[in-house]
């Protein structure tokens, strides 16, 4: 059985692809499993400084949860549906969302349900003009179980974000770009090229005051403005004894690129 996660490291980038295209790339309970393991072992991968996460195939990013699968969960009852699909798909988002280094989605085809849950819960992405999203888990009866009731109103709005979830219409790239869900729109075969380039810009940067912008925008979030100036001025204490801090103000200083160490 092939891999259900492709994984590549070159040039500090991780490019992680979702691989069942024969499936759409759904998210059986394989693939989730094996995607958090591939998440450990970048995360404490110094040579990896950023995460590219793509589909395999033409047709699709991430189809979405597979249905096939996590009804026999359904069909078990409440407890063994939510232990097995929910937990560990609300897992696998919210390991993406605080994980320390940038994580980027390059969307190139559907992003349906769990894929545009996943889209939701990284940092960045950009679409391929193919792209196609939505949240269609009305449709079988449910909401969505990954997050999505919870990070689209945060991103899109809340009434944006209902009629999206409500209806369970398709919705376009362009759309995504502007309710906030992606950050770039770019013809299909410059995607995995215009991710690289997004890395590449964050790559030049403190891996250390990277994560800690990270770790301040996501719990933030989930704040009131007064505990997130506390997290984010716990983030800079943790940088003032750093070789990164001191390095970033001395480069400035002298007028000449910075040298990070990640330390």
């Amino acid at each position: 059985m092939p891999d259900p996660i492709l994984l590549e490291i070159d040039d500090g980038v991780a490019l992680v692809t979702l691989n069942r295209p024969d499936k759409l790339n759904a998210l059986n309970y394989a693939l989730i499993d094996r995607l958090m393991t591939a998440l450990d072992a970048i995360e404490t991968d110094a040579n990896v400084r950023t995460v590219i996460l793509t589909g395999a195939g033409e047709r699709a990013f991430s189809a979405g949860a597979d249905i096939h699968e996590f009804s026999n969960s359904v069909r078990r009852g409440p407890n063994a549906a939510v232990q097995s699909f929910v937990r560990r798909g609300q897992a696998m988002t919210a390991r993406l969302e605080a994980f320390r280094k940038p994580v980027i989605a390059a969307v190139n085809g559907l992003a349906f349900g769990g894929g545009c849950e996943i889209t939701e819960a990284v940092h960045l992405a950009v679409a391929s003009e193919a792209a196609s999203f939505a949240k269609p888990e009305i449709n079988l009866g449910m909401p969505p179980t990954f997050g999505g009731t919870q990070r689209l109103p945060r991103l899109a709005g809340r009434k944006r974000a209902l009629e999206l979830l409500l209806t369970g219409d398709p919705f376009s790239p362009q759309r995504a770009l502007e309710i906030g869900l992606v950050n770039r729109i770019v013809p299909h075969d410059e995607l995995l090229p215009a991710a690289r380039e997004l890395a590449s810009r964050i790559i030049r940067h403190s891996p250390l005051a990277v994560g800690g912008i990270i770790t301040a925008v996501t719990r933030g979030l989930n704040m009131g403005i007064a505990e997130g100036l506390q997290v984010e001025s716990e983030q800079f204490a943790a940088l003032v004894p750093s070789h990164d801090l001191g390095e970033g103000i001395a480069a400035w200083i002298a007028r000449r690129s910075p040298n990070y160490a990640g330390r």
